[in-house]
């Protein structure tokens, strides 16, 4: 494989940072501070782009930054599926920084710039982590994000805001020091490195026995993939914001955590290894459980905010799914999952911010008839509903038609079913959601719960008073980014030519 020198990926790293002291020094002029939040989104986007056409060819990206200890460096490489999460990400951050501009204006939000200022931290923390070579460059940029989303999770400075980050840090930070820092220890013990390697680096290194324990510890330590039992932080970060919510659940932090995963099955422990471990079955069933319990209990949710935590927790284990299984077309599907859940997710909290900031309401029982006047939201959450559902053209039947194929491929008929049942689950609890919206007659002179807040009815100081469906409005500056998601949902399902080939150059 030809390898090319090029501080492009730091270069894409600076675009963030270079942002937070622009942001930083423009506090008092808003506009000229949210100008440069979006200039550094375009900047990053084109140097990420701009390394599209490098991979392509099948060449990859290398630049070293410093040698710690022999086989412990600080290095980055960008690869194929560096290169698809990197530009899922940094797209994204385009549209959020619109929609972020919106809702806080909307909202008349507290700490603008602070906010702007840990986004913009928080997307250089991502990037670096998708072009990182080797574990110990991944794990310094996976903390980075933790830390950096902190303060977002924070935001509104509430009892429970501040409950919601604190139980956010101690599982995402307990979990990486007890768990995933040992394995890596464990690892550069074994191995004498912890370069990525397509063929992994762990095998014959080690007795069975320690190689699984390793892995087990990897697993553990990753909590950000919020795999249950470590999944709770997830639904307490919900005090965020929507666009932080939609930040963690699409972007940023979950997805780095089932990349992180990804990068331990495939380039730490590699396929061979893991089939000769046994390890793929019993991983695969164990995520199978998050998948359905997960789905069971988004049913049970009416604020809708909490139950779209719940159905990200179930599809972020499709993605690992996928990898664990270990055959070609389910390898596949999983990493595809990564960019087709990252764009219908954030259009499906995108349009809960919409409907909070248009109508102050946040619970499923409140929707009745809100689709007639806010039929761009609600049509854009039907769509991306579809897609997590798995139903053609859109996006997520893509992803679930390759995981259906790979658990045929495996002979693990119950993995077919889990799918399925999820597949049902998903319809049950998004499809009465557009039902009420579109179908049902909003209550008479009912404003619903209009002094909430967009998370969990908690005081609101706002200060909205109540106004019946009526007075509810589409925003110009919310309402066109979640279509804009919407519709890329679509197209990516409708054309996932190129979003295939860079998962199939993963596994080359």
């Amino acid at each position: 494989m030809d390898i090319i020198q090029s501080a492009k990926p730091l270069y894409a790293i600076a675009a963030s940072l270079i942002a937070i002291v622009l942001i930083g020094i423009s506090h008092r002029r808003p506009n000229l501070r949210e100008t440069w939040t979006i200039l550094a989104s375009l900047v990053k986007f084109s140097i990420v782009a701009s390394m599209f056409p490098v991979i392509f060819s099948g060449k990859v990206i290398e630049y070293p930054i410093l040698t710690v200890l022999p086989g412990l460096d600080i290095k980055f490489r960008v690869d194929a599926l560096g290169i698809l999460f990197a530009g899922t990400a940094s797209f994204l951050w385009i549209v959020t920084s619109f929609y972020s501009i919106g809702y806080m204006r909307t909202l008349k939000e507290h700490a603008q710039t602070r906010y702007f200022i840990f986004f913009a931290a928080t997307m250089a923390a991502v990037v670096g982590a998708a072009f990182s070579a080797n574990m110990f460059t991944l794990f310094l940029f996976y903390e980075m994000i933790t830390l950096c989303t902190f303060p977002l999770v924070a935001h509104k400075q509430t009892p429970e805001a501040i409950r919601g980050a604190r139980i956010y840090i101690i599982y995402l930070l307990g979990s990486s020091v007890a768990f995933q820092l040992f394995a890596i220890f464990l690892t550069y013990f074994t191995a004498g490195t912890l370069e990525f390697s397509r063929q992994g680096i762990l095998s014959g290194k080690g007795s069975d026995v320690l190689l699984i324990i390793i892995f087990i510890l990897f697993i553990a330590g990753i909590a950000k993939a919020a795999i249950i039992p470590f999944h709770n932080w997830l639904p307490a970060a919900m005090v965020a914001p929507t666009p932080v919510s939609a930040l963690l659940h699409a972007v940023a932090v979950v997805k780095v955590g089932v990349f992180t995963v990804l990068r331990v099955i495939f380039f730490i422990f590699g396929t061979d290894l893991l089939h000769h471990l046994n390890l793929s079955t019993i991983m695969a069933y164990f995520v199978s459980f998050t998948i359905i319990v997960a789905s069971v209990i988004a049913l049970t949710k009416d604020n809708l905010k909490a139950r779209l935590a719940y159905s990200t927790i179930s599809q972020l284990s499709y993605i690992i799914l996928g990898a664990i299984l270990l055959t070609p077309s389910s390898m596949v599907g999983g990493i595809v999952h990564i960019a087709n859940h990252a764009f219908s997710k954030i259009t499906l909290f995108f349009c809960a911010g919409s409907i909070y900031c248009a109508a102050h309401k946040t619970e499923v029982s409140q929707l009745s008839g809100i689709g007639r006047k806010l039929p761009w939201t609600m049509t854009a959450f039907f769509i991306a509903s579809l897609s997590m559902i798995g139903v053609p053209p859109v996006a997520g039947f893509v992803s679930k038609w390759y995981l259906a194929l790979g658990s045929l491929e495996a002979r693990e008929i119950p993995i077919l079913v889990v799918l399925l049942a999820s597949t049902l689950l998903n319809a049950a609890y998004f499809l009465p959601i557009s039902y009420k919206a579109f179908f049902e007659e909003p209550e008479k002179g009912y404003a619903g719960n209009s002094h909430n807040d967009d998370t969990h009815g908690h005081s609101d100081s706002h200060g909205h008073g109540d106004a019946p469906h009526e007075e509810i409005r589409e925003i110009p500056m919310i309402a066109i980014p979640l279509v804009i998601t919407a519709i890329i949902s679509t197209l990516i399902g409708i054309y996932p030519d190129y979003i295939l080939s860079l998962a199939r150059d993963v596994l080359k």
